[in-house]
């Protein structure tokens, strides 16, 4: 049942001060929304209820509709004091993006950029200090030359640098364009030093455009799963996908910086809701329960302004291009709106609707609002659906449906020595062990998530298949 009138809702619940029809008196005011998730038992619901009542001064207020998933609660402050938010974007296509969150003003998060290529560092518009050369011995500045295995090196020679860089954080972002060199070999191993620190991470990569050409988009599928192993939860932003909502005569400079731009309202989406101060706030502790140990995660974004902006916002982040797989098959959804000081109450409750039947009834939901006045009339949201991944035939099948044939494997030693002697072919990993099996070498036992492998892509008849030997640089990903 849709909310008649926030009015109403107040008084229902015997709310001492009336709430207020928008969010602008809580954006000047000295509390912070935070919203908790829960699931409830029939008692536990009386037991709220009961709570709403002793606390009606307090401003407690529990929605009347699906209870089970959503209550908000007000209290002073906010948590972003004490959760570091690092993120990191590698190569050229990560720093890229974070060099446009930087001009966004990204709020509560410390940026930084690392490559091999010495003259993409000095232009980036980020302090000195935020900025890490990787490989300077291997390279010598002058990048990784599409060769993911020398990106891989460069980050091995920097990983004392890379941990300290690491250094305090709780959460990381590793942010890259997959199918390059630095990108594709540095970002699992910074990832993978992250998650030995116990700090929560999360990769948002981008998979090139077609026309990047055939060898790309096999150097990306391979980074991809080695990225895919090193991380708590990963977002891949086919760019593909992303082309089909663009218009057709858009500039090929335009199309790389509309990629650059989903890259930081990703990363965006969720941090706001940790760390920008007097909206709707949630625990770090509630997102790090959502996206530990996911897996594969799609995002979904929607925009919209005038009458029902909010429902319209929500029903395109919901039907967005970047979904490969409905939110249905979500075992947890994160989800963002921000929108201008009138936003109201009503509003929020339309959206939150839309998108709570469209997911499973046992999904983890987390939401917070964030009030920009920037905004305008406008109203996004962005939406991180987690656990959906290789375990889904569908989302494999659209993930490979693209891909052309790959070149026929190299053995292990063969594809370790064209790694070093910088020839630009790494060889796509076997599937994943089972949890048997890495319990048995005991490498990383505090993190074993058997996921099965992808559905492999369609391969030519006249290209030999056979067993894929792992190359030892990607045995050894993580383990110093």
């Amino acid at each position: 049942m849709m909310l008649g009138s926030v009015q109403a809702l107040a008084s229902s619940h015997r709310v001492a001060t009336p709430m207020a029809p928008s969010f602008a008196g809580l954006a000047a005011g000295p509390r912070a929304l935070r919203v908790v998730h829960r699931r409830t038992s029939r008692k536990d619901m009386h037991s709220l209820r009961a709570e709403v009542q002793q606390n009606a001064g307090s401003g407690l207020w529990l929605p009347p509709q699906r209870p089970e998933r959503l209550s908000v609660k007000a209290q002073a402050g906010n948590n972003s004091a004490t959760v570091q938010i690092k993120v990191f974007g590698v190569g050229g296509g990560g720093s890229n993006a974070v060099n446009r969150m930087m001009s966004s003003q990204l709020q509560g998060v410390e940026l930084m950029v690392m490559n091999t290529d010495a003259q993409a560092l000095t232009s980036s518009p980020l302090p000195e200090k935020s900025k890490l050369q990787i490989g300077g011995k291997l390279t010598r500045g002058l990048g990784a030359g599409g060769n993911p295995g020398v990106g891989l090196q460069a980050a091995q020679e920097s990983r004392e640098e890379v941990l300290q860089a690491l250094q305090g954080a709780d959460m990381v972002f590793v942010t890259a364009g997959m199918g390059g060199g630095t990108g594709s070999g540095a970002a699992p191993v910074v990832a993978a030093a992250a998650r030995e620190l116990g700090i929560l991470t999360v990769g948002i990569v981008t998979l090139p455009f077609t026309f990047e050409g055939r060898q790309r988009k096999n150097q990306a599928t391979t980074a991809l799963a080695a990225l895919r192993d090193a991380v708590d939860t990963l977002i891949v932003i086919p760019n593909d996908r992303l082309l089909s909502t663009m218009d057709q005569s858009i500039p090929m400079t335009e199309a790389f910086r509309v990629a650059d731009e989903v890259l930081r309202a990703g990363v965006r989406g969720i941090s706001d809701i940790i760390t920008v101060p007097g909206l709707v706030n949630v625990d770090f502790a509630d997102v790090r329960s959502i996206m530990t140990n996911a897996g594969s995660s799609l995002m979904g974004q929607g925009r919209a302004s005038g009458q029902d902006r909010a429902v319209q916002a929500a029903l395109d982040a919901t039907a967005s291009p970047l979904l490969e797989v409905g939110i249905n098959q979500a075992t947890g959804v994160v989800w963002n709106i921000t929108g201008p000081p009138d936003m109201s109450l009503m509003e929020v409750n339309e959206a939150a609707e839309i998108i709570y039947k469209l997911v499973d009834d046992d999904a983890h939901l987390i939401f917070g609002a964030v009030v920009d006045p920037s905004m305008q009339d406008d109203v996004s949201i962005t939406l991180i659906a987690t656990g959906v991944g290789p375990k889904d035939p569908a989302y494999a099948q659209s993930l490979h449906a693209d891909q052309q044939a790959a070149p026929a494997p190299l053995p292990a030693a063969a594809a370790t020595a064209a790694a070093q002697n910088g020839n630009g072919r790494v060889p796509v990993r076997q599937p994943m062990p089972t949890e048997q099996q890495q319990q048995g070498s005991g490498s990383r036992p505090n993190v074993v998530v058997e996921r099965p492998a992808a559905a492999q892509p369609h391969v030519k008849e006249d290209v030999p298949t056979g067993r894929i030997e792992v190359p030892s640089f990607l045995k050894n990903l993580g383990k110093k």
